[in-house]
């Protein structure tokens, strides 16, 4: 990770960075977000970057270098572009619904899943696809995951809510077993 550490961290025109008491704020088109400097590192801000200093190449230090080094890129990406996830609704049956400030689901069992929408994080739903959006990487991932935490896809029928482009491993069911072992 001490590699993504050492490269400068560029500062687009439109974004405006602040440090201050240990603090680093990023501003930009899509909004603000605020980040605490691990205190072992040393951030300067010059012209239209950012550098990031270890005291030590001791694998903590390197390790924190390189995550924190990782977390302002992602912040910058975040305020100027955004982040989105996609989420697939697959099943008979099976759907998503925007309705107020909730996420509602019919995913199968006897009562609708209600999923209220953070404030932070914007939900859109086209097509049995949901899409959760936002500034905030980590923010992004964390909704996302706990949506599909709803119902995981099955290992038999691959029903239940996957990510776009994840790939499943369908398990064979029973009938594909021994063969001819059956009841005489």
């Amino acid at each position: 990770m001490s590699r993504i550490g050492k490269k400068p961290i560029q500062i687009p025109s439109n974004v405006k960075v602040s440090f201050k008491e240990g603090v680093l704020e990023v501003e930009g088109p899509k909004g603000k977000l605020s980040l605490k400097v691990h205190p072992d590192i040393k951030l300067t801000l010059e012209d239209s970057t950012i550098r990031l200093e270890r005291p030590s190449d001791a694998p903590f230090h390197r390790a924190i270098h390189g995550t924190m080094g990782a977390l302002i890129r992602n912040m910058i990406k975040g305020v100027t572009e955004g982040y989105t996830t996609v989420l697939e609704v697959v099943g008979l049956g099976y759907r998503a619904a925007v309705k107020g400030g909730n996420l509602e689901l019919s995913l199968g069992y006897s009562h609708p899943v209600v999923y209220p929408i953070p404030p932070d994080v914007k939900i859109e739903v086209k097509e049995n696809k949901i899409y959760v959006s936002g500034i905030d990487k980590q923010r992004v991932g964390q909704v996302a995951a706990e949506i599909r935490a709803f119902k995981k896809p099955d290992a038999y029928k691959g029903k239940g809510i996957r990510y776009e482009g994840e790939q499943l491993k369908l398990k064979a069911g029973k009938t594909a077993g021994k063969g001819g072992k059956g009841k005489k």
